[in-house]
Parts: structure tokens; C-alpha cells; sequence
């Protein structure tokens, strides 16, 4: 049991959060949920002890594991992905190699009536009794399994791990936390760089095999499926819902829903107290009813409504231009680097008004066909695009191309146009740029600021076949629902390269997926090609039992 006791938080004489108190038990799987800079990565850093509180403090078992996954890491680039991850068991590898060094030194030495002797005797006696009493481990077999959920290829275990990009150099990471079977794990941002097969595994062990989790996440079908309990971080205080993330959401608008009848109630009792206050403060007879009054208002505690989205923004797209009936036509494609084959004869036809998701994992070559339709890459094979196809795209690099000296508002405003324009703010305050923060310059925003404002630009911009390459990432619950609404009532055609699954929902009603060099075509929604895709993975495991 881990307990967060009277923890307090300050920037620059300013209070993030004050008092909060909590305890995580065993088996506790909590979402840490509130909306951006309320403090969630803050509280999560003090849990790992790598920030520390203003006030209070987080106490744990002295034996206690505590393993943390932050959004951005910085790792070495000196070994290969089997030996970064076997980094996980050090710990273990390294009391082993104290007991031989020990034992060894044992055998030569003499002086066995020595104190100094008999402290080697007890130093070996106590690391082997704990040595001893770990459960027997596999250790390679271990590592294979787990770096294989995270969706590495055997091959990719002697690869250097400076071959691989930061996603993947996050999965090392995740491999090695999960390895240590941890007290608690402590997870921001986990599936930002996973695809869909490999966050259905890490749901599974996360559910199954770890002990107490903590998770920061926009993912609502991963967050909804490992958790069973929330913790809202919101106006300097926390929320404790033993509840997991859809139900949480009821629970917290009934009680948004009950203090702003207090609010009210407490705003009316204000007003005709300070109307009775100014009405008889000179009159002599009410002088100790209007001080009394006055003496209460002092010490009435006021009532704050918690955030609430109060915004009826609905972002829509300009009417897209009419294309030809059928925008993309693939025919026989192949594509490779040198040796190595992404994917061969594939053919697509995308027709208008379409939307589709292209899925699989990564590496087979989805981002690979949006630049061959992009014309950014050369490939075998014959690409067609449709007549009067004018496309929208926005790449994972999306936000290095934006105008780094332009103000968030001038990057908007200038392409904006018609009724947008009247509504340039209210879209910014949606997308968490209101107020003074449109005036900040591009160069001085964050990774995920970037990506949320060239989504922005793209989304404004009249086109008739938008390719959106990993779009929610850096994208926090509610303007992922803003930009959802906004792509179903686009009347254009829409291409989707995500691992978000609730963001599909609803919203694809093809899916291409993409493996073993091949793209496969299903006639069906996300959820009906998740379907499909466990039974087959279940016919697989049979005939390997078989």
C-alpha cells in the first residue's frame, strides 16, 4: 500500500494542487484523469519520486518497486534491444555476481575466528536468502516474450537501439518496466507510439499479470478497459471515483450538476444578504443584524463549480470541392528499401465519400503508402488520382512545417476563411491556445502544441480527400470528440492511419490492414475487424496447441 499524504504543489507562488491525499492499494488500477497543465504528469512525477512536493510527501514499503514510464525519454544508445531490456533484471544479475564474488573470496581466506570474516559469512547468508527466495526465471525467455508483445521482431533483438526512433525506444523502456513486476507501474502517455495489437497486449498484461497502476492517458478504450478506479486532478483538488473512466463521467456531471445548484442557492443567499447589508447599514435599530450578517459573509465558504466545458463550439469543414468517383486507385504496388520489402502488390481503391482506416503494426508500411499517394516516395506500380483531387495532409511531422515565427493567431487567421473567421478565437480556446496564448509564437510552443495547431490549419482548409497520418496523439479527450464530430459530418473522404480505437469508432466503416508484406481489405467497422482479428489469432494459437 502506497499513500500520498498532504501533498502540495507551488510554481512560482502559484498553487498547482493543495492537500491532496490518497492511498493505492494492491490491486488498484486508477486513470489520472483532468484537463492539461491541472497538474496529472506533476502527481505523477512526485509518485516516482523524481519531483518532490512543496508540502507532504508519498510514503511506501521499503521493499517497494516502483516503475515509471514518462512521456519523453532520453536512453543510451550503446547495446542492442536484448541487452537494453535485460537491463530490467540488473538488480538480480548483480546480487548473483556479489554471492560467487563473496563465496570466492571465502574459499581463500584464512581467518576464520576474524570479525571481518564472520561479516562476509552474514553478507552471503543475507543475499542468498533473498537471492534464493526470487521465483525461478527464465530470463531470455522472459525478455523474447514480452519485447515480441511490444511488437519487436526477433530479428530487431541484436539491432542497436539507435536504430530505432523514440516510439520504439519507449517500448524498450515499457519492456523493462514490465519485466521488473513492479509494486506499481506509473504510466504517462503509454500508447502515444503503439499500435493496436500492441496496446491490446499491454491491456492484457496490465489487467492480468501487474500489480498497481497508476496511467495518464487520451486513450479511452485502453483507459476504459485496464481501469477500476479515477482519480480527477481539478482546480487544486482531487476527485476519487472507485469507478472506471465511462462511469466516472456520469458520476462527475451529476456532481458538477449538484454544485451549481449549491453555487446558485449560495449566490441568491450572497445578493440578499449584501442587499439587507447596504439597505440598514446606517440604520440604528438593524445595527447588530448588519453586523452579524456581515460577520457571516466573512466567513462563508464560497463554492467553486468545477471546470466545465461551456463551449457549443462545433468545428465543420468547408463544403468539399466534388472529385472524381473514385479518388485513389492503387493498382499492383510495391515498395523497398534496398533488400528489405515493405509491402507488394497491393491494390486499393478508395472511392468518394469514403473512411477508412489503414491499421496494423508498425514497420508494415501504412505511413510508407500515404507518401507514395502524397508522391513523396517512389514505388513499383501504377497510382491513380482521381479527378479533381485536392488533398489535406497531415503527416506525424506535421508540426516542424509550421512558420516558426508566426503567432498562433496569425497561422490560423491566414488561411481561415468565410464565417471561420469570426470564430478564429473561439476554435483556439477549443484547442486550449484562448486568450493571451494566441499571441505566443510557434517557436516557443511544445511538441504536442505544434501538433495540435497545424491540425487546426489543416482542419480549415478546403479540401475534398483529407489523410490524416496519426492525428490524436498529443490530443487530450475532448478535442479528439471536437475533431471526431467534425470528420463524420465531413463530406469528403477521409484516410486514417491510428491506433486510437475509440477515435475510429464510429467513424470508419472500412478498414486496410496492413502485415506480412500485404494489405488486406475488410468490409467492416474497427470493432468488427477487432472482432475478426481475435478469432483468427485464436485459430492460430489452436493449431499451434494442435
Amino acid at each position: 500500500m502506497i499513500s500520498v499524504d498532504n501533498v502540495t504543489v507551488e510554481f512560482s507562488g502559484k498553487v498547482l494542487f493543495s492537500d491532496v491525499s490518497f492511498v493505492i492499494n494492491d490491486t488498484d488500477k486508477i486513470a489520472l484523469m483532468g484537463k492539461n497543465g491541472a497538474g496529472k504528469s506533476t502527481l505523477l512525477k512526485i509518485l516516482a519520486g523524481v519531483n518532490k512536493a512543496t508540502k507532504g510527501g508519498v510514503s511506501a514499503p521499503k521493499d517497494a518497486i516502483v516503475a515509471y514510464l514518462p512521456q519523453h525519454l532520453l536512453t543510451e544508445d550503446n547495446c542492442t534491444v536484448f541487452e537494453e531490456t535485460s537491463k530490467a533484471f540488473a538488480s538480480i544479475f548483480a546480487m548473483r555476481d556479489e554471492i560467487e564474488a563473496l563465496n570466492q573470496e571465502l574459499t581463500v581466506r584464512t581467518d576464520y575466528d576474524s570479525d571481518d570474516y564472520m561479516r562476509l559469512i552474514e553478507r552471503v547468508s543475507e543475499l542468498s536468502e533473498k537471492f534464493y527466495s526470487i521465483e525461478e526465471i527464465n530470463y531470455d525467455g522472459e525478455v523474447e516474450k514480452v519485447l515480441k508483445g511490444m511488437g519487436f521482431e526477433r530479428e530487431d533483438f541484436t539491432r542497436s537501439t539507435s536504430e530505432f526512433s523514440g516510439g520504439w525506444r519507449m517500448r524498450i523502456e515499457l519492456a523493462k518496466i514490465l519485466l521488473q513486476k513492479p509494486d506499481l507501474i506509473l504510466l504517462d502517455e503509454p500508447t502515444n507510439h503503439m499500435d493496436i495489437e500492441s496496446i491490446q497486449w499491454l491491456e492484457d498484461f496490465l489487467v492480468n499479470s501487474a500489480k498497481a497502476v497508476v496511467v495518464i492517458s487520451h486513450d479511452r478504450a485502453f483507459v476504459d478497459a485496464i481501469t477500476n478506479r479515477t482519480i480527477e486532478v481539478t482546480m487544486g483538488r482531487i476527485y476519487d471515483y472507485k469507478a472506471k473512466y465511462s462511469h466516472y463521467l456520469e458520476l462527475r456531471k451529476d456532481r458538477r450538476t449538484q454544485q451549481q445548484k449549491q453555487y446558485e442557492e449560495q449566490q441568491k443567499f450572497i445578493a440578499e444578504t449584501t442587499e439587507f447589508i447596504e439597505r440598514f447599514k446606517g440604520t440604528y435599530s438593524k445595527t447588530l443584524q448588519v453586523q452579524s450578517r456581515v460577520k457571516m459573509l466573512e466567513k462563508l465558504d464560497i463554492i467553486e463549480v468545477d471546470e466545465v466545458d461551456n463551449s457549443a463550439l462545433r468545428l465543420k469543414f468547408p463544403p468539399a470541392p466534388r472529385s472524381g468517383s473514385y479518388p485513389v486507385v492503387i493498382t499492383d504496388m510495391s515498395k523497398k528499401y534496398d533488400n528489405h520489402v515493405v509491402f507488394k502488390d497491393v491494390n486499393v481503391t478508395i472511392e468518394r465519400g469514403e473512411k477508412i482506416a489503414f491499421v496494423g503494426r508498425n514497420g508494415e508500411g501504412k505511413s510508407t503508402l500515404v507518401k507514395a499517394i502524397m508522391k513523396e516516395i517512389g514505388f513499383d506500380g501504377n497510382l491513380e488520382l482521381g479527378h479533381n483531387t485536392q488533398i489535406g495532409y497531415f503527416a506525424q511531422n506535421q508540426a516542424s512545417l509550421l512558420d516558426e515565427e508566426s503567432t498562433i493567431f496569425e497561422t490560423i487567421d491566414r488561411i481561415a476563411e468565410g464565417d471561420v473567421r469570426t470564430k478564429v478565437k473561439d476554435i483556439l480556446g477549443a484547442f486550449m491556445f484562448g486568450g493571451e496564448t494566441s499571441a505566443k509564437k510557434v517557436k516557443v510552443l511544445s511538441g504536442g502544441e505544434k501538433t495540435r495547431l497545424a491540425l487546426i490549419k489543416l482542419l480549415l482548409e478546403p479540401v475534398n480527400l483529407l489523410i490524416l497520418d496519426e492525428p490524436t496523439n498529443h490530443l487530450d479527450m475532448k478535442t479528439k470528440d471536437i475533431i471526431k464530430d467534425a470528420l463524420k459530418a465531413f463530406d469528403g473522404t477521409l484516410v486514417l492511419v491510428s491506433h486510437d480505437r475509440d477515435f475510429l469508432d464510429g467513424l470508419v466503416t472500412k478498414v486496410y490492414e496492413f502485415g506480412n508484406k500485404q494489405v488486406k481489405t475488410h468490409f467492416d467497422d474497427i470493432n468488427g475487424f477487432l472482432a475478426t482479428k481475435k478469432m483468427e489469432n485464436l485459430k492460430e494459437i489452436e493449431r499451434k496447441l494442435n
